[in-house]
């Protein structure tokens, strides 16, 4: 097998984190996970938007760590011994702490199991969505990292 077949191969599946927030069920491409810590004390910076939380020192790195549930407009986060921070790599803003109710398992998924959202369904929560995906009979919404977090004011 060549590199042209193996990519073709890789671009057909694509990995994803499943996560719960809230009662559903969302999936994070794995390509952009640089990390999944468990919770801990995060530090308040003065007149962020709601949804960002603050700050953690990730190993000596400070990482800024937003509510993807305030973000949606879901209720305010309730901590657990489930409860992570997925530290995300995003080529364009660096580094960020998305923080997820818990962190489910590791699907495989190839492109005949998701489903593309439609450009005209782009009202609030949807247009964090860009996909649906089909897993053991379950629905999982693929977040688009990216609208997620373009509005995310450098503090």
């Amino acid at each position: 097998m060549d590199n042209n077949q193996i990519s073709q191969v890789d671009a057909n599946k694509k990995q994803y984190i499943v996560v719960s927030i809230g009662n559903e069920q969302y999936g994070i491409d794995i390509h952009y996970v640089d990390n999944i810590v468990r919770m801990q004390k995060i530090t308040r910076v003065p007149k962020a938007q709601a949804y960002f939380k603050g700050i953690i020192n990730l190993r000596g790195e400070v990482v800024p760590v937003m509510s993807i549930r305030l973000k949606m407009d879901l209720p305010d986060d309730e901590f657990t011994n489930a409860t992570r921070i997925i530290i995300l790599k995003i080529e364009q803003h660096g580094v960020l702490g998305i923080i997820v109710d818990e962190v489910k398992e590791v699907v495989t998924l190839s492109s005949n199991e998701i489903d593309k959202m439609t450009n005209d369904v782009k009202d609030g929560k949807n247009s964090f969505i860009n996909g649906i995906g089909k897993h053991d009979g379950q629905l999982i919404s693929l977040l688009e990292l990216n609208s997620i977090i373009s509005e995310k004011e450098v503090v």
